[in-house]
């Protein structure tokens, strides 16, 4: 079975058990509990297995790719130096989503390996948690396991990370034979304490039923899930009788680019097999991880891209490879995932560019760091500090890297020395804000080096736009990021890019050959601002470019930025200086800001915050913007709030005499130009959080004048002045209210005869009959009316509303001896429903009206009444 087929066998068996496919998702998970790469088949059902999304599905499968390079499941040091590890791999899975749990996983397992895949039932060990006597129950009792083949680790217990789903699973182990060790199982005596390389484990289930929270602690979940992991790359050697995973047709065409690329032949030196294994597994990753958006950067996920790229051209490096590797890598990858994922192919050129223009960069440096740090090594003793760093800022050496080279050689890097020399650099601002603010491009499009190359070329942008709403500038990059837009870099522009709550500016960019509509405009790195557009014609590097803002726009978001910091300072005059600014949006056509305070804000607080305000409107004080040291700003009691970093040097905006703030965004000149300010909203968003929602300018007029309408629309109604609305309401309530009196009372006047009649029909003191067209409350209360007559001990009443739906209805005498939920639970089953209750009335439903009138004979016959 070559890899192609395992992916379907396995898909293949759960869909045909009532799984749903689900595809791969990317490898940059989106949930804020998920790790920094997906690195389990369940990253992507993350929200399903917290409650906090309902599935689609109950049961699901999916073919995962993974990477694993960071945290606690970090073993890069060991990849290509055992059969096992890899920074790439294929998680095989199935998901049940509060469906099936334990028994059915075991089994489904079980049937896959030894049935489908063929594999020998007699080399399957498991293992389970000391704790979790039910799955090993199941192995034992459900499957037939020998007890000595079903063991207890403590470590058996699956957690995502720091936080998030876990719980106990149990392991699935093929036993490879004596010639890979000795016996004893998985809880054997191996290096790695868990017997070794003979028992091989090849399927993980977790019983995921926990959510480990930040404090380290267990809270159960909605709902108890299953969550299988096999490892793709592990079971296909077992089918295709291969001694390892790099034998198999999943790595080895990719060893083989590795050798044509390295002129290195795979099995005739055991250090040169490694760095061609380090080559295949680096190049898979690589691949994957730019094609899914993650590009070369000294931050986060940028870093670890870094770090694989680099790892590989080191190992290129080593073996004396003097032109580029990472392209044949790239090419190989995506020729043997073409099946799996045609995708692959389609951006393969892309990811190329990236990689190799990364490997160029470390190759230009790597010659003279790798010389530096020989002479380092050479002398003994440890790795200083400030070496570790240099080969860092000026080599692109990723400390992680030095680290493996200086142990290659037994010798420790100062890694408390380094990071001192990092925070000094930062200190001295030498690279500021480099990696903040990265934006993710997609498959087409700028990367972080790109944008930070433009940074190092051209500087930051000229922003005009506080006093200017055109200006002119130079194109220095156009690029298509695909749907027919683009971004365009200029180098100086009116737009403001999105920041401190406040959106992106829109407007028109025009050229000699082109006009481009920006829809939006953003700072992928500090300094740089992107505009993103829908282009007519052509835009290319040096045109002369005019700039032009969308000024009705911007005008209102102006006078929005400005009644918030407006805001800002009535809220604390109201309800105290605890209240902070936790969040805002400062957009068009409204502002919402998020603060700080332990309460609901009352109504009478409310109006006064909105009649402050609009006091500071009307006094029409010029607001002052002006740049000034941080330090001076902190003395004139400016604020500064949610996380924002701020240099030596801020801007400081005096909204009148009262609100003064840090701030970069753009506001009116004067106070009367923000216009009336009316608050629409205010809620709870968390725990002592609030948010307002509110208007300014045209938009509160407008907001009352919509308001003055619905005020007439609902007088004339009423027939009466607008100022007179609260009264005729008042009456109109009395007068529904007389009437809704009126007809219980018909109501019961007529369900009292009509339980006379039903009386007269009782056989030993009991009435069992159908009465449709009455609302389930109505057939109530008849039953009990009919319960009261006299010699009448139980009532049961069956009827459809609306010959649609069933409800059904038992009324008992306490003191009979007979509990009416006793008469309406089995009626309610052949109706296809269900209900009950306690004491002497039950209520039930059902959706199968045409089984009523057997539901009725089956009552009567419970109660013998015929």
């Amino acid at each position: 079975m070559d890899a192609n087929g395992l992916r379907r066998a396995f898909t293949g068996f759960f869909v045909g058990r009532g799984h749903s496919p689900v595809a791969s998702a990317g490898l940059i998970p989106h949930h804020p509990r998920a790790p920094l790469f997906t690195n389990a088949g369940m990253n992507q059902f993350i929200p399903y297995f917290l409650g906090e999304e309902q599935p689609p599905f109950r049961r699901a499968t999916s073919v995962q790719r993974c990477v694993r390079v960071r945290g606690k499941h970090d073993d890069i040091e060991l990849i290509g130096r055992t059969n096992r590890h890899l920074s790439f791999f294929e998680m095989l899975g199935n998901f049940s989503f509060g469906d099936y749990f334990k028994a059915e996983a075991i089994t489904f397992a079980w049937e896959l390996l030894t049935d489908v895949l063929g594999l020998d039932g007699d080399r399957l060990w498991v293992t389970v948690h000391p704790s979790d006597q039910e799955a090993a129950e199941v192995w034992r009792d459900g499957v037939g396991l020998p007890a000595e083949r079903v063991q207890a680790l403590d470590d058996n217990f699956w957690e995502m990370g720091e936080t998030g789903p876990c719980g106990p699973c149990s392991e699935i182990h093929y036993d490879k034979g004596e010639a890979f060790g000795p016996g004893g199982g998985p809880d054997g005596d191996g290096p790695d304490g868990d017997g070794g390389e003979r028992y091989l484990e090849i399927w993980n289930l977790v019983f995921t039923q926990y959510d480990r929270l930040i404090d380290r602690s267990l809270a159960d979940l909605p709902r108890r899930n299953i969550d299988t992991g096999a490892g793709f790359e592990r079971i296909l050697p077992l089918l295709q009788g291969v001694g390892t995973v790099w034998d198999t047709d999943a790595l080895r065409p990719v060893i083989a680019a590795a050798e044509s690329a390295t002129g290195r032949s795979y099995g005739d030196d055991p250090e040169v097999d490694v760095s061609l294994r380090v080559l295949a597994d680096h190049g898979r990753c690589m691949t994957f991880l730019v094609h899914d958006g993650a590009f070369p950067s000294n931050e986060d996920r940028g870093y670890v891209v870094r770090r694989i790229i680099r790892r590989a051209v080191r190992q290129a490096f080593q073996l004396g490879v003097a032109k580029s590797v990472t392209p044949a890598l790239v090419t190989a990858t995506a020729d043997v995932m073409a099946e799996a994922y045609p995708e692959l192919g389609r951006s393969a050129g892309f990811i190329t560019g990236v990689v190799e223009r990364e490997e160029e960069r470390f190759r230009r440096t790597l010659e003279s760091g790798s010389g530096i740090l020989e002479e380092q090594l050479a002398g003994g003793g440890r790795v200083s500090g400030e070496v570790a760093f240099r080969l860092h800022d000026t080599y692109g050496f990723p400390i992680d890297l030095t680290r493996e080279m200086a142990a290659e050689h037994g010798v420790e890097v100062d890694l408390e020395g380094f990071h001192a020399a990092m925070g000094e650099q930062r200190q001295r601002g030498r690279r500021t804000g480099a990696g903040a603010g990265e934006g993710e491009a997609g498959s087409l499009g700028a990367g972080p080096e790109d944008y930070r190359e433009l940074l190092e070329q051209f500087g930051t942008t000229e922003f005009t736009g506080y006093s200017q709403s055109q200006a002119e500038g130079r194109v220095l990059a156009a690029v298509p990021v695909g749907d027919g837009r683009v971004e365009i870099f200029l180098d100086r522009t009116p737009f403001y890019a999105e920041g401190g709550g406040q959106v992106g500016d829109t407007g028109t960019i025009r050229t000699t050959s082109g006009q481009a509509t920006v829809v939006d405009t953003t700072a992928p790195l500090p300094g740089l601002h992107r505009h993103l557009a829908v282009v007519e014609g052509e835009f290319h590097p040096g045109q002369e470019a005019v700039g032009a803002i969308d000024t009705d726009r911007r005008s209102s978001i102006r006078r929005n930025h400005t009644g918030t910091h407006l805001l800002h300072w009535a809220l604390r005059e109201v309800l105290g200086p605890h209240v902070k600014q936790q969040g805002s949006l400062v957009a068009p056509g409204y502002l919402r800001f998020d603060f700080s305070h332990f309460s609901g804000v009352t109504e009478d607080d409310l109006d006064r915050v909105q009649q402050l305000v609009n006091e500071q409107v009307l006094a029409n004080e010029p607001v002052r913007a002006y740049e000034t040291s941080r330090a001076h700003a902190e003395e004139l009691g400016a604020l500064a709030f949610f996380g924002d970093k701020y240099g030596d040097f801020v801007r400081v905006v005096e909204a009148g005499a009262r609100s003064i703030e840090l701030c970069g965004g753009t506001h009116v000149g004067a106070l009367g130009t923000v216009g009336p300010i009316l608050v629409t909203s205010e809620s709870s968003i968390g725990s002592n959080m609030r948010r307002v929602f509110a208007l300014t300018g045209a938009g509160s007029l407008e907001r009352v004048r919509d308001e003055e309408r619905l005020l007439q629309q609902a007088a004339g109604l009423l027939r009466s002045e607008p100022g007179d609305v609260p009264v005729a309401v008042e009456r109109l309530l009395e007068r529904e209210q007389a009437l809704r009196a009126e007809l219980r009372s018909l109501r019961s006047q007529a369900a009292a005869a009509e339980a006379g009649q039903m009386a007269a029909l009782a056989t030993g003191g009991h009435v069992v009959a159908r009465r449709d067209g009455l609302a389930p409350d109505q057939l109530r209360e008849l039953a009990v009316a009919v319960r009261e007559q006299p010699g009448v001990r139980a009532v049961v009443l069956i009827g459809s509303p609306d010959g649609q739906r069933v409800a059904l209805v038992a009324a008992v005498d306490p003191a009979g001896g007979i509990q009416a939920a006793t008469l309406v639970g089995p009626a309610a089953r052949t109706v296809g429903g269900g209900g009950g209750g306690k004491g002497d009335v039950a209520t039930a439903g059902g959706r199968d009206v045409s089984r009523i009138d057997d539901a009725l004979g089956q009552v009567r016959a419970q109660l013998g009444a015929g």
